[in-house]
Order: C-alpha cells, then sequence, then structure tokens
C-alpha cells in the first residue's frame, strides 16, 4: 500500500511511519526541515519536504497514495478541507488522528466515575468543541473511507524518529529537574492509556479492516496521576510525590495542558477496536515507567 502520513517525524506519525515501512508498504511522510528528513530516511520514509499550509501538495500527496494518515495536528481545519477534497469521490482511506480529551472534564485533580464510551458521547466542552466539529466533519464526508482514531494517554518509546509523548514526559522532566515527582491536587483523576506499539498495530489494522465512518478510542487501560507520579518517583529513588496547585502547573505547562492534560479525567472505552481483531499486549502503564528510567536515570 502506499500511504502518505503527515507528521511523519512525530511521536504518532513516525512510530507508524517507520512500523508500516517494516510491514512492506510504501510511505511518504511530510517534513518541515532537512533534519526530520533525514531522520525519517533513516526509517526507509521517503520525506515529502512542507507544512500543512502546503495544500496543494497535500491534494497532491494524497491524490497519489492509497491510503492518508493525518498525524501531525488534530485541529487544523483547513488541512483536513484539502485532504478531503483532494480524496472526495475516491473511496480511499483517511485516518484522523483525534485526541481523548475531548472528553476530558475540568476535575483539578480529583477523580470522576464517568466511563464513556463512542456510543456515549457527552456534548464537547467550549476547548474542544472545534476539535469534535472536525472529526464529526471527516466522519461524515462521502466517497472516502474515513476513521477517526482517538487516542487515550500514550506511554512507550517512539518506533521512528526520535520523539516524544506529551504527558508522562511532562511529569518525568518535572521529576528530574526538581527531584520530587508530582501531580496536580489529589491527583485522584484518572486516564485511559495505551503503548505506542499498540497504537500503530490499531492505525494499520484500521487501514486495513475499518468500515466507512468508524470512531474509535484507543485504550488498554488506565491509571490515576497520583499512581503515575509514585512510579515516577520510585524509577527516580525518589521520595513520595509532592502535590502542585492548578496554578503552577498552569505557570509551567500552561492552561490547556495542566487543566485538560494533567489534571482531567478521561476514562474511555472502545466498543470498536475488538472488532478489526486489535489485541493489545502491553497494558502496563508503571511497567513502562520502570523500565524507562532504568535506562534513563536522573544523570
Amino acid at each position: 500500500m502506499k500511504i502518505f502520513v503527515t507528521g511523519a517525524s512525530g511521536f504518532i506519525g513516525g512510530s507508524f511511519a517507520a512500523e508500516a515501512v517494516r510491514r512492506g508498504h510504501q510511505v511518504r511522510g511530510l517534513v518541515r526541515s532537512q533534519q526530520k528528513a533525514e531522520a525519517c530516511e533513516a526509517f526507509g520514509i521517503v520525506p515529502v519536504h512542507g507544512t500543512l499550509t502546503d495544500h496543494e501538495l497535500l491534494a497532491a500527496e494524497a491524490s497519489a497514495a492509497d491510503a492518508v494518515v493525518n498525524a501531525a495536528s488534530s485541529d487544523d481545519r483547513p488541512a483536513i478541507d484539502a485532504l478531503l477534497k483532494a480524496l472526495a469521490g475516491s473511496g480511499k482511506a483517511l485516518l484522523h488522528t483525534s485526541g481523548s480529551s475531548i472528553v476530558a472534564d475540568d476535575a483539578n485533580g480529583e477523580p470522576n466515575d464517568i466511563v464513556i464510551d463512542e456510543d456515549h458521547l457527552p456534548a464537547p466542552t467550549k476547548d474542544k468543541a472545534a476539535r469534535v466539529a472536525l472529526d464529526q466533519t471527516i466522519l461524515s464526508q462521502p466517497g472516502i473511507r474515513s476513521i477517526v482514531l482517538c487516542n487515550s494517554l500514550i506511554f512507550g518509546d517512539a518506533l521512528g524518529p526520535d520523539a516524544r509523548s506529551v504527558q508522562l514526559p511532562l511529569l518525568i522532566d518535572f521529576a528530574r529537574e526538581t527531584g520530587q515527582a508530582a501531580y496536580v491536587g489529589r491527583g485522584l483523576n484518572r486516564w485511559s492509556t495505551v503503548h505506542i506499539a499498540d497504537v500503530v498495530d490499531l492505525y494499520l489494522l484500521a487501514l486495513e479492516h475499518a468500515s466507512v465512518g468508524t470512531f474509535a478510542f484507543v485504550e488498554s487501560g488506565e491509571a490515576s496521576f497520583a499512581d503515575m507520579a509514585r512510579s515516577i518517583a520510585a524509577g527516580f529513588g525518589l521520595g513520595d510525590p509532592v502535590s502542585i496547585t492548578l496554578d503552577v502547573a498552569e505557570a509551567r505547562w500552561g492552561r490547556a495542558r495542566a487543566r485538560y492534560s494533567l489534571a482531567s479525567n478521561s476514562r474511555v472505552r472502545s466498543l470498536r477496536t475488538p472488532g478489526l481483531g486489535w489485541v493489545p499486549g502491553r497494558t502496563s502503564v508503571h511497567q513502562w515507567i520502570t523500565d524507562h528510567l532504568a535506562t534513563a536515570p536522573m544523570g
């Protein structure tokens, strides 16, 4: 299969692209610099120099490919519009990367018992309304095989060019810099989790088997932020983790990341992924933290 990937040097896109090459697919990947192009070439990914603002380039690459995977941005409406226009009526697959922050609450580290599946989505918050609307636009586009995969908290090491996920590295870096692992508020908020290798497996299965208009959460377990902070502290040989206030978290990481990536609940379950033949094999975020920090000590 000829696949065009945006975000080909990023954590999700690069991991997917590299594994797709390993499995015999021809992959062309959008990159923004020569350095990123060389990183992709090392994994057999053919670099395409450009950005999401190069709409004619996106259209040309989409038209020439058998399938398109957008892993560069979950929110770039003009880029998606360019891809949709190019793919209209082709029957080709467009797999779009979304995120389960679309159902995250504003919990300030407090727990929430609500677990959400694809058939019971809540009304989006103001902050996530545009992303949800974009997901729906993709899913309702006629003439293409539209797929939206909504990832939960991803852990693991990149399978392609050097890149990192978002949430856990923020907390690991904080512990490395300050000598204290931390969580926001009481840290009882929980997120569903999934390993990057399992994400990549699902992306490949979805390209092969997902039906038109597939929306699926991507998850294989869950953990509280206080428990993940304890695993980080243990991995670094630190004392008990500490609580930080939301104000401190916002000052360091910004409002959106502090509130909706680190202090929220995003507990999801997928009704769709088992039907694609997906069987995740790496379900413990705590084991990954232990293994990762054993090879990346405080320094």
